[in-house]
């Protein structure tokens, strides 16, 4: 398994991998990996000759005063899981070798990423965009692997991919989760034991509302959302951002009528001051 810092390193060895025709799978991480970004590099070695993972806490996703400073970092842990699980190369750039002195470019999606994280987190996808074109540029991949717990960045990728006429596939994981049902996440590992049974409110409430749907026939979104609401209120320590139930693709409400198959709902909460999102499709 070869690491590699340097741009300029990387993009000549993607050149030359597509050269001799290697299929090229890219999981972006920000490394702290867990059994949900395993799970994506699987994916990507079914599916690619090569396979690339990019470790980078990348700064123009965060907001201000959010956890940049302090999101956790494993690196050496990432290497020996990357190593394990058969990664071909691990692309962990600096941040001054990605955003050099006087880097001014940005890329902005403006409509799936409206809402949602969108209104929470203002700039945080014109963040991931930017960050997703320059290592889709940089590895040049067949297919990039994304987790479905991200939705709303997923989709979003997927419309800046599809607008911009980027040669890439975009593959969407499923959500992977602890044995307690809470949603696979590198923050996580903030949380203490208390806090973490607070946090499986999140879970427990989106299948209730899965059940509502497919089991009891319900379509109302209204009634389901009050239902979620309810139920994460049951926990002291979490305060709702958002409870909505959207389309899957566009990320556009759902009006008054659930249609399953189509629509997800997804939700965001404070738990003290670690932020959960989750989602689950109806």
């Amino acid at each position: 398994m070869q690491t590699i810092q340097s741009v300029n390193e990387m993009q000549s060895h993607a050149i030359a991998l597509r050269s001799s025709g290697r299929l090229i799978g890219l999981v972006p991480t920000m490394g702290c990996l867990h059994e949900g970004h395993l799970s994506l590099i699987d994916i990507a070695k079914e599916r690619a000759d090569k396979v690339i993972v990019s470790i980078f806490v990348n700064p123009t996703q965060f907001g201000l005063n959010e956890d940049f400073d302090r999101y956790p970092k494993s690196l050496q842990e990432d290497l020996e899981k990357c190593r394990e699980r058969g990664v071909d190369i691990v692309f962990n750039p600096s941040v001054d070798e990605m955003y050099p002195q006087g880097y001014s470019t940005y890329v902005s999606e403006e409509q799936v990423g409206s809402g949602l994280c969108g209104i929470s987190r203002p700039n945080h996808f014109r963040g991931v965009t930017t960050v997703c074109l320059k290592l889709f540029n940089i590895t040049r991949p067949d297919i990039a692997v994304f987790g479905q717990k991200d939705a709303q960045q997923c989709a979003v990728i997927q419309k800046m991919v599809a607008d911009l006429n980027i040669p890439a596939q975009i593959v969407i994981g499923e959500t992977k989760r602890g044995e307690d049902g809470l949603a696979t996440s590198s923050r996580n590992r903030y949380l203490t034991n208390t806090q973490r049974d607070e946090a499986l409110t999140l879970p427990k409430a989106l299948q209730i509302a899965q059940r509502m749907v497919q089991d009891d026939g319900v379509s109302s979104v209204d009634r389901v959302v009050a239902e979620i609401t309810h139920t994460l209120s049951s926990a002291r320590q979490v305060r709702v951002i958002y409870v909505e139930i959207v389309d899957r693709l566009t990320m556009e409400p759902a009006g008054r009528e659930i249609i399953p198959g189509q629509h997800i709902v997804c939700v965001a909460a404070w738990l003290d001051q670690t932020r959960l999102i989750d989602n689950i499709a109806l």
